[in-house]
């Protein structure tokens, strides 16, 4: 892949030109070699992040910094702010919300040990020795500070884990391995459609991919590769038309963004060549086109490729095409279908039940009503029927009875409610039936059980710069809201245009009550309404803009 090599240097010569313009240079100052982000926070993390990319430059041939003393000038101080703001127990701090941290150390030495790898393995020149000496004080004190552990979220427990095998080996200390096999003891929270916990596919995904490759490699145990191998196969069908990731089933901060899978090239190309998976390989080719096509700068893996050199000079010609699929993920809950220039998605558990897609519209439907502590349409059930799909759900209602035996308090907030009795019903039934048409989907909704509850359909459009109704059009879309009593409305941009319709409107409540969703503020929203019971069906189609 010499091509994707050349331009990986190249972009992280770019990286490196913008990190020393901003270095702190100031003797004076507490902050001195280290390097502010976006928001000017400075912590220990950003400025690691920035020695990996210089160090890279310094010890690689091909780069403009190569051997230049004075970017070694510049790591050695970064490294000295690094060593400044190490805690005694070698943990970091995340300043923006996590201190001692084991989580962010954890990212922090997988960042430093790809540098470490690779500088044992060389004849080191001076700077080089320095460099190495100080960034193995750091890693190896900050491995120690490991062993007490700590985290949040399910991605930190690989991370950790990760880091320690890897630590194990290179410091040639037991004791980081046993205590990895500590939180590997807790099995992996991939499960068999190859979704981790999270379902984090625009980050997190890539993040417990890399570490059950590591852990599988330091272990020499498969069952860690098939992990990531599961997840990778899962994510080929979760890319867009426009070629982004599908983030709304995530659960983490990347939910709903539009996120290219550029940091995802590494792990298809290993992958694909380790384990001998050609549409992983053309997968990789796909993502540096992609990187190409929309001007992004080049996977910030360097020094990933000067560690393995035999694949500087891989070559693989395919490259993937887009391809329909319908790959239903039971254990997940999500349905995922492509067909043509088009992409949608169905989701249990979700209020943003459905998700349709072109290359620059996407349109994002959920049902609104109010059953006791009901607020949304929340799938239940998500089925695979005859001609399509089928999701349900039953809005149970309720209300407490008076307690039989007293309480000992007056107090309503210190009282036991769970140990009420309730009147149960009445109960409403939401069916929501799911069939493909030409250049899109029909969508059958039905309401049964309660009379006269007044419901809405929320379709939020992203993407689209013109409405064009019977009655209307309307222009700069963003934020604004219409409800549709009738017809079709087409949505539109330079590039793409959907129809919606028929619309129903029988009434003006749209917003809800007591904690209902808010609409989103980046879409075009339009709603369609009617009182509870009803059945009504509408489609979503993909059109040639005229």
């Amino acid at each position: 892949m010499r091509q994707h090599y050349e331009k990986i240097v190249k972009g992280n010569d770019q990286r490196v030109r913008n990190a020393l313009r901003i270095q702190v240079t100031d003797k004076s100052s507490p902050y001195y070699g280290g390097f502010p982000d976006e928001t000017d926070l400075m912590d220990a993390k950003y400025t690691i992040y920035r020695v990996y990319n210089m160090t890279g430059a310094y010890s690689n041939s091909g780069s403009e910094y190569y051997k230049d003393e004075k970017l070694a000038e510049r790591i050695v101080l970064a490294l000295d702010y690094v060593e400044r703001y190490q805690h005694e127990d070698g943990l970091f701090d995340l300043i923006r919300c996590n201190f001692h941290s084991a989580p962010d150390t954890a990212f922090i030495v997988k960042r430093m040990l790809p540098v470490l790898h690779y500088l044992k393995g060389i004849q080191r020149d001076e700077w080089q020795e320095k460099i190495y000496q100080k960034m193995y004080g750091i890693a190896k004190k900050a491995a120690y500070g490991l062993l007490a552990g700590g985290f949040h979220t399910p991605n930190h427990r690989w991370a950790i884990a990760s880091n320690l095998m890897e630590c194990a080996e290179f410091f040639a200390e037991p004791k980081f391995a046993q205590t990895a096999q500590i939180y590997l003891a807790e099995g992996i929270d991939c499960n068999e459609d190859g979704e981790f916990a999270e379902k984090s596919a625009g980050n997190y995904n890539r993040i417990n991919n890399d570490a059950m490759i590591t852990i599988g490699r330091c272990t020499k145990d498969a069952a860690f590769f098939e992990h990531a191998v599961r997840n990778l196969r899962m994510m080929l069908t979760y890319i867009e038309p426009d070629g982004t990731i599908f983030t709304a089933n995530s659960t983490r901060q990347d939910n709903g963004k539009r996120v290219y899978p550029k940091y995802y090239y590494w792990e298809y190309l290993t992958m694909g060549v380790e384990r001998d998976i050609p549409e992983f390989l053309d997968f990789a080719n796909y993502i540096f086109r992609l990187v190409e096509e929309k001007q992004l700068s080049a996977p910030d893996i360097l020094i990933h490729y000067m560690n393995r050199p035999d694949l500087i000079d891989f070559e693989w010609e395919g490259c993937r095409r887009p391809v329909d699929f319908e790959r239903v993920y039971s254990e997940s809950g999500i349905v995922r279908v492509s067909r043509g220039d088009i992409s949608y998605t169905l989701m249990k558990g979700k209020s943003n039940f459905l998700y349709f897609s072109t290359h620059s519209l996407d349109v994002a439907v959920k049902i609104g009503g109010c059953i006791c502590e009901h607020r949304a349409f929340i799938p239940e059930t998500l089925e695979k029927t005859e001609d399509g799909f089928l999701l349900t759900q039953v809005m149970k209602g309720w209300y407490y009875l008076p307690f039989q035996e007293d309480q000992g308090t007056s107090d309503w907030w210190k009282m036991d409610h769970t140990k009420r009795d309730r009147k149960w019903g009445p109960d409403l039934t939401i069916e929501v039936r799911i069939r493909e048409v030409e250049s899109g989907v029909e969508v059958n909704v039905k309401l049964r059980g309660i009379e006269e509850a007044p419901f809405r359909v929320e379709l939020a459009v992203l993407g689209a710069g013109k409405a064009d109704g019977d009655a209307f059009s309307m222009y700069g879309l963003a934020g604004k809201q219409i409800l549709v009593k009738q017809g079709n409305v087409r949505l539109s941009n330079r590039m793409d245009a959907i129809d919606i319709g028929p619309a129903f409107g029988a009434h003006g409540f749209i917003e809800g009550i007591f904690g209902s969703e808010a609409s989103d503020d980046r879409s075009f929203t339009m709603y369609y309404t009617d009182y509870s019971e009803f059945n009504h069906t509408f489609c979503i189609r993909s059109v040639t803009n005229q």
